[in-house]
């Protein structure tokens, strides 16, 4: 036990002085930032707006109903067309138009526009051709509204007649549904980059170890298998410091902001304080904190059994680790549809089979315990990931106690095999 905890002392210290660790503690949760809103900004700024021409041959259109749909919506700019279309078709590029639609003198406010042609030379994509889609169906309700004498007072009582539906949560009045979707994302993401980044640190350490002969020296006075296991513990207490530094950072956040009104930050900190009432924080960290160690352990002993037999060629990496990696990927995919639907059996089972429930478990929890995901199905889930782990570390260790000291051979999963259950 004692060399085990050398090993993980070692490990532990060697990584978090590092400076790549520094960095990316304190940059991952800023270029996070960065990332949603500068996406936002981006994609703002970068919008691209139509100038569309209108070609009415049923008489419904005039300028001021046309000036008024311009005014509600900035997306795209319409103007009615006086010129004939055999005149307009060929200049409108010159005038400044993106292209044309011609409302055909059979339309009736009736029966609808079943479709509209958009005229043009060039090819525009979807982001701006649903907005220009969306402002003219604006205008042709505007059309229908005043052919049936609907003023702007029973428009009002229209809207206001509209159902809105709010989900009354009887077992927890501060249940939300949008925060505990953007916290289950927020999980199940990070869950889903620290068991792929540090699994990875954990088979790229090992094969160093080999390759630089460091692994013969230090089997010389430890067991494989403890030298694997301190590895293991050791870089997995070095994620979780990554993560509870985090956790930190937005509690500072959080009661800093508080002193702060309106703004950027007064909206952050609100959003922050939804999601603080809406969901048992410390039932979701906690859990996290389990999902997190225990998930680590179950993949990082198979990136470490890999390790172990990779030599210095790092093509035999990517090929070995590809179908542990594409279990975690095929995790995060399931994570979408149980977000979506937290009670359906794909979201049930995946959160339960230990290869999936670190990140699908971690997405369904901030949705209520035990409402949405009962008492036994999370014990159940704990249990399975636990020993799902004791068996994997078992496997990756029969691996490892061989291919540390295996050289010259390039493995495949076959040998591997062979290795894990020779007596």
């Amino acid at each position: 036990m004692h060399k085990i905890l050398l090993i993980i002392k070692r490990e532990y210290i060697t990584r978090v002085r590092k400076r790549t660790f520094i960095i990316g503690t304190i940059l991952f949760p800023v270029l996070y930032l960065l990332l949603i809103f500068g996406t936002g900004y981006i994609a703002e700024k970068t919008r691209q707006d139509l100038n569309v021409g209108i070609i009415d041959r049923s008489g419904y259109f005039n300028d001021t109903l046309v000036a008024k749909i311009n005014k509600e919506d900035t997306s795209n700019r319409l103007t009615l067309i006086k010129q004939p279309e055999a005149i307009f078709k060929d200049s409108y590029d010159s005038l400044g138009y993106s292209g044309y639609v011609v409302i055909p003198s059979d339309a009736s406010w009736k029966t609808g526009l079943d479709s509209l042609l958009f005229n043009t030379d060039h090819t525009y994509g979807i982001g701006a051709t649903v907005p220009l889609e969306s402002k003219l169906n604006k205008l042709w309700n505007e059309v229908k509204n005043d052919s049936l004498g609907i003023d702007a007072s029973k428009k009002m009582i229209l809207a206001q007649s509209n159902i809105n539906l709010k989900v009354n949560n009887t077992q927890n009045q501060n249940a939300d549904a949008g925060a505990a979707t953007v916290i289950g994302y927020v999980c199940g993401f990070l869950m889903y980059l620290i068991l792929l980044l540090y699994g990875s640190q954990v088979m790229m350490g090992v094969t160093e170890e080999k390759t630089n002969r460091i692994a013969e020296v230090v089997v010389s006075s430890v067991k494989p298998f403890q030298l694997m296991l301190g590895k293991i513990i050791g870089i997995g207490m070095v994620a979780l410091t990554q993560f509870l530094i985090w956790i930190l950072c937005v509690f500072l956040i959080y009661n800093f902001g508080k002193f702060s009104e309106g703004g950027a930050m007064g909206n952050a900190v609100g959003m922050v304080q939804k999601v603080f009432t809406s969901v048992h924080i410390f039932l979701v960290v906690g859990c996290f904190i389990f999902y997190l160690l225990a998930g680590f352990f179950f993949y990082s002993s198979l990136y470490a059994a890999i390790g172990s037999a990779i030599n210095e060629d790092m093509r035999e990496a990517q090929s070995l680790s590809f179908p542990i990696t594409m279990l975690i990927i095929f995790s995060i995919a399931l994570m979408t549809p149980a977000i979506s639907n937290p009670s359906s059996p794909v979201a049930v089972w995946a959160s339960i089979i230990p290869f999936s429930s670190p990140i699908v478990m971690m997405a369904r929890i901030p949705f209520g315990v035990p409402n949405t995901v009962p008492w036994w199905q999370l014990g159940l889930s704990m249990a399975l990931l636990i020993a799902g782990f004791i068996f994997t570390t078992w496997f990756a260790a029969r691996i490892y106690r061989t291919g540390i000291l295996m050289y010259g051979k390039k493995p495949s999963w076959k040998e591997m095999m062979k290795w894990a259950f020779r007596k």
